[in-house]
């Protein structure tokens, strides 16, 4: 699928899709920086395997999940109180908020434990991240395949989530594309994914 424009930020840059926006940076953070918030997170983190309810069914999370920050989550009928923000959680934030000019409040972490781990076709679109949320997401570990789709046209983007990668989605990108992160039996390794956004109260 093409793409429109694209602007440069940091060494990283924006790309103006079809009804919706994504910032791209693939070495947002340095290898041994990277390597170091992995090592924290994976012991700083409280990670738990959660039910959610899909076509209404509870179902497990094929993930383990943690929610921290300052405000409650609720989505697919799961409802998360916060976790305090770790030292590791605070530094990315800052860097994400001076970056991006955004005050995120909240960060929701995945850990996929492998391939066989996933994420299914969704929409970030709760009414507490209002209507034109920011969601910048830090990629920590195993490189997964990030994949967008156009809910009318069915266009695709695809983004390979590397070590240290930042991808921000923006603008109607949640009203208009669906995201997901499939399965694939290429990876044994564990990937942690630190999606922050901000929850209006």
């Amino acid at each position: 699928m093409s793409v429109i424009s694209t602007s440069s930020t940091h060494n990283g840059y924006w790309q103006d899709l079809p009804q919706g926006r994504v910032f791209w940076h693939p070495h947002f953070l340095e290898p041994s920086v990277a390597d170091k918030c992995f090592e924290k997170l994976e012991d700083e983190l409280n990670w738990q395997q959660k039910k959610i309810v899909m076509f209404g069914k509870e179902v497990w999370q094929p993930r383990l999940q943690a929610w921290c920050g300052e405000a409650v989550y609720t989505y697919s009928g799961l409802t998360m109180q916060p976790d305090p923000w770790t030292p590791t959680l605070q530094v990315i934030r800052q860097q994400l908020n001076d970056l991006l000019g955004v005050n995120f409040n909240s960060v929701l972490a995945n850990l996929y434990r492998n391939g066989k781990d996933s994420m299914g076709w969704h929409q970030d679109n709760e009414p507490e991240l209002g209507e034109q949320p920011v969601i910048a997401s830090v990629s920590l570990g195993a490189t997964r395949r990030f994949v967008l789709r156009h809910k009318q046209s069915r266009d695709k983007q695809e983004y390979q989530l590397n070590h240290g990668s930042l991808l921000v989605m923006a603008g109607d990108l949640q009203t208009y594309w669906q995201h997901a992160v499939p399965k694939t039996q290429r990876v044994d390794t564990p990937r942690i994914n630190l999606t922050f956004r901000e929850i209006i109260e």
